[in-house]
């Protein structure tokens, strides 16, 4: 009987320490649920590749060009304009560009966020309006 006891205790305080754990994970984006990690993950993954062949492009090419035609130029290559719900497109402008990721927004209510994120020549991704 004292062996289920101490079970029950043991069993009861690993249920804590991975309880508090779990409510204590780091978010990536302020406001998004954790499942979301993955996803955004994947997102800016994506938008790193785009950017790095949009510049491969730039330096071969002298000219920027739109994501479509950068897939079928073979210069990127994923084949996707899209992931879990985010679209991605490329903007030109003078002899830089801008790739994003924009999401549809959350239906009100609820408490999940959808940021929209870009990158450019820096290869820094950051979230946009």
């Amino acid at each position: 009987m004292r062996a289920l006891a101490m079970i029950l205790v043991a069993a009861a305080i690993l249920f804590g320490v991975y309880h508090f754990y779990l409510k204590k994970m780091p978010t990536m984006d302020q406001g998004t649920a954790s499942t979301q990690a993955i996803s955004l993950t994947g997102v800016r993954s994506d938008l790193l590749q785009i950017a790095q062949a949009e510049r491969g492009y730039i330096a071969l090419n002298g000219r920027c060009i739109l994501l479509d035609e950068l897939i079928s130029s073979h210069s990127l290559s994923m084949t996707r304009t899209e992931r879990d719900g985010y679209s991605y497109s490329v903007e030109c402008s003078g002899g830089g560009f801008t790739a994003t990721a924009r999401h549809a927004p959350a239906s009100a209510g609820s408490p999940v966020r959808y940021p929209n994120l870009a990158i450019d020549a820096t290869m820094l991704v950051h979230e946009i309006n």
